[in-house]
């Protein structure tokens, strides 16, 4: 009996499903993937509000930054699932849009139209770097505590920020910094959002800090703090934003340092999320991850077209490994996820309606979350010790990654080489040492 049109439909769409990602072979099903995805948007859903919140600060259009974030996520979330066929979700990385707004934009005094030129180029610098193996190299070449206390520091670094946009932490004369005042409306709303997301994530509820930005945004409003969004949904303006980056003044600039930092960080931040992600999902193939260099392409590629939309360095994020163990195998769980990030570009009012007291709280928990890596430091090795506590004191306190990541590297030259350990010290090491001890003697000599 000859099949009917409907099911011939259905095995040809079946099978391009099955071309694409292999459900069979990973042991997959459509439902899982499906909910995987789901739990993976869920859970890093909150990037859609702090994000743009974040950048705004800069002078960049709310409207523009949101469908920047969104579409950018949503490309090079399409990217990974289409090209290296893994559930691994990316969006605008928290490390880097803390770098681009509060470092770069506002303490260099870069306008933020230059400062996406400079992440253009970076994102340029990753594509070639990552296709001719370069990237794997600098990865290999980076000590392991160096790895581990930059991810603790940045995490020390955006809790930090959190803390001061939730004016709990204020300055002060005598100390630098002190205590602020708990009878501030915005600091206590602040600490009732925090304390949410901390029931929520014990209680391993899905979405938990996007849940607490809901709550705490609710619970402003109806205290008279904050007032309802004009609309729940509007058409999209990536104007704003699209095609505003200044590669002229990014050039004319010779801001090495920055794309240098650009660089690092979501070097070692995709590379962790890979990792941690793939051994979760047994992706890791005799201590490999294959398609490795088809994944680092996706956060490149993601990179770039950010930088044209208007927003900052696209990364892998560490909240995927929540749809993996929610049933995620394959890339198809990204087409899911880019999804929802397209739907989401409509709810710009909604965006534009929390207030950063809500997202306050979320930037503390990341930031806390991100200190995990420090138990992974060799603490009882002097030699590694050392440099591990410099970069994580220094980070924060001198609020530049740039600093921290400079002096923990000259930091473990120096115990390498006062240890006589001098095969320890890779030749990236001995270049970046170089290059950071030059950059303090021109700072020292302007």
């Amino acid at each position: 009996m000859p099949s009917s049109p409907t099911s011939l439909h259905t095995s040809q769409k079946d099978s391009l499903i099955e071309r694409l990602f292999h459900l069979r072979e990973n042991q997959s099903t459509l439902r899982g993937e499906f909910l995987g995805g789901l739990t993976t948007f869920l859970t890093m859903a909150y990037i859609i509000a702090v994000n743009p919140k974040m950048l705004s600060e800069t002078g960049m259009p709310i409207e523009g930054v949101l469908f920047a974030t969104c579409i950018a996520a949503a490309a090079a979330t399409l990217v990974m699932g289409l090209y290296a066929n893994y559930p691994i979700a990316l969006a605008p990385g928290m490390s880097l849009n803390a770098y681009f707004t509060y470092v770069v934009c506002l303490g260099m005094h870069v306008p933020w139209q230059t400062a996406l030129g400079v992440i253009f180029m970076s994102g340029v610098v990753f594509l070639l770097l990552t296709v001719t193996r370069v990237r794997e190299q600098i990865v290999n070449g980076i000590p392991d505590c160096l790895k581990h206390s930059t991810a603790g520091g940045i995490g020390m670094f955006i809790a930090f920020i959190g803390l001061r946009n939730a004016r709990v932490v204020v300055a002060n004369p005598a100390t630098f910094v002190g205590l602020g005042s708990f009878s501030n409306h915005e600091t206590q709303f602040a600490c009732v959002g925090l304390a949410i997301m901390l029931i929520l994530m014990a209680r391993k509820v899905t979405g938990a800090i996007l849940v607490g930005i809901l709550a705490t945004t609710l619970l402003g409003i109806f205290r008279g703090m904050s007032a309802w969004p004009q609309a729940i949904f509007s058409m999209p303006h990536p104007s704003a934003t699209w095609l505003k980056l200044d590669l002229r003044g990014a050039l004319h600039l010779g801001l090495f340092e920055i794309i240098f930092i650009f660089l690092f960080v979501d070097l070692f931040d995709n590379v962790g999320t890979l990792v941690g992600v793939c051994e979760q999902g047994g992706f890791v193939k005799n201590g490999r991850i294959p398609r490795v260099g088809r994944a680092l392409v996706s956060d490149a590629v993601g990179t770039i077209f950010g930088a044209l939309t208007g927003t900052s360095t696209v990364t892998s994020y560490i909240e995927s490994a929540a749809g993996v163990a929610a049933g995620a195998k394959t890339g198809l769980s990204n087409m899911f996820v880019a999804a929802l990030f397209l739907l989401a570009t409509f709810c710009a009012p909604l965006a534009s309606a929390i207030p950063g007291y809500a997202t306050a709280p979320a930037l503390i928990l990341v930031g806390a979350l991100m200190t995990e890596s420090i138990a992974r430091v060799e603490w009882r090795e002097f030699t590694e010790a050392i440099p591990a506590f410099v970069t994580l004191l220094a980070t924060p306190l001198t609020f530049s990654i740039a600093t921290g990541l400079s002096l923990g590297v000259i930091s473990y030259t120096l115990v390498k080489v006062a240890a006589g350990k001098f095969r320890e010290i890779s030749i990236v090491i001995w270049i970046l040492t170089a290059l950071f001890i030059l950059r303090y003697i021109y700072l020292a000599g302007g």
